[in-house]
């Protein structure tokens, strides 16, 4: 199991949640090193994804209406939470972008989305 750690934006994106959806959606989100592999074949559906754009690899959680951005940190022993998005936000990000590919696929081809990424990869950890 990967240590989680929250940037504060993240931290604030989940904080945003009603507060028994982010037990369950935390209670849900426990991440191992063996969930996050052969991910290229599982597909849009499947709770966790990876999206990779020049070499950085980035990972999807899906839980129900939220999706959660992270990557691994280099002595694989913990994750780093960049966002924590509702998912009617990223369905109208794809919609206002007219990317007719899945969501991962789509989400790994946008310039918008990586910015939003690094952004949360640049904030402080909580």
């Amino acid at each position: 199991m990967f240590q989680v750690i929250f940037n504060e934006i993240s931290a604030a994106e989940i904080s945003q949640l009603p507060t028994l959806e982010q037990l369950e959606v935390l209670n849900e989100f426990q991440v191992r090193p063996e969930d996050l592999e052969g991910l290229e074949e599982k597909g849009d559906e499947a709770p966790f994804g990876q999206i990779e754009r020049n070499g950085k690899v980035l990972y999807r959680y899906r839980a129900s209406d939220v999706r959660i951005y992270f990557e691994v940190t280099e002595n694989h022993e913990s994750i780093i939470v960049h966002r924590v998005l509702h998912k009617n936000t990223l369905q109208d990000f794809l919609y206002r972008a007219k990317l007719p590919m899945g969501e991962d696929e789509s989400l790994a081809e946008s310039k918008q989305f990586w910015e939003l990424i690094e952004e949360g990869a640049r904030a402080r950890r909580v």
